[in-house]
């Protein structure tokens, strides 16, 4: 074999490894719709027409992505991530007592949750107050916010991570994620959760007519 042929196999074999690196590269980084969060494309379509009214402000990813991994203690005091919540859509949010248009959103977020929580859905309500870590429970017994399990996260590591995955700045915030994991919407600010919007928004989340 020539030389110039030995040169033109070595820079063949290159471009073809090249090529099958950026395909690997692609299925698995890819088209954040594509991969393990294609499915919720079809989630995230049916919830575009119902963004109004009391729900107007939410942004739905039009691909979206695994949501950002969460780590926080449960009911129980016990750790835990929202992994172990998976196979339901969820309604994650963020709040604190020193937030005034949080503490505005609870009784809704509350009412959500009874009627509509269950098998398929709950609201993951995530307090970050970082002091007196005993007023969050007793601010919630005081204004009959009895239905939301009590999730708390004193380092606020939470509100970090969606910091700086989404360049949140502000509390309150929420976001929507199917029951893979993937995430569906986020919202900036308070939200009439209670509503009819909210409601049939969670719905086509679901999957529920």
């Amino acid at each position: 074999m020539t030389s110039g042929k030995k040169i033109g196999l070595a820079l063949g074999v290159v471009a073809a490894l090249g090529l099958a690196g950026v395909a690997a590269f692609y299925s698995v980084t890819g088209d954040a719709g594509n991969g393990s969060c294609g499915p919720a494309r079809a989630a995230a379509e049916r919830m575009k027409p119902l963004v109004k009214g009391e729900v107007a402000a939410v942004e739905i990813r039009s691909r979206p992505q695994p949501a950002p991994a969460l780590a926080f203690t449960g009911p129980d005091g016990q750790p835990m991530t929202l992994a172990a919540l998976k196979g339901k859509t969820l309604l994650v949010n963020l709040w604190a007592t020193w937030c005034a248009p949080c503490l505005k959103e609870m009784p809704a977020l509350d009412a959500l949750q009874r009627e509509m929580g269950g098998p398929d859905f709950a609201v993951v309500a995530i307090n970050i107050d970082t002091r007196n870590l005993d007023k969050p429970k007793a601010w919630l017994a005081e204004n009959k916010i009895a239905t939301l399990p009590f999730y708390g996260d004193p380092q606020a590591a939470t509100f970090q991570a969606l910091r700086a995955a989404h360049k949140v700045e502000g509390m309150p915030v929420s976001i929507i994620i199917d029951k893979e994991g993937c995430e569906l919407g986020i919202i900036q600010g308070p939200a009439d959760w209670a509503s009819a919007d909210s409601k049939a928004l969670m719905k086509a989340a679901i999957g529920k007519p």
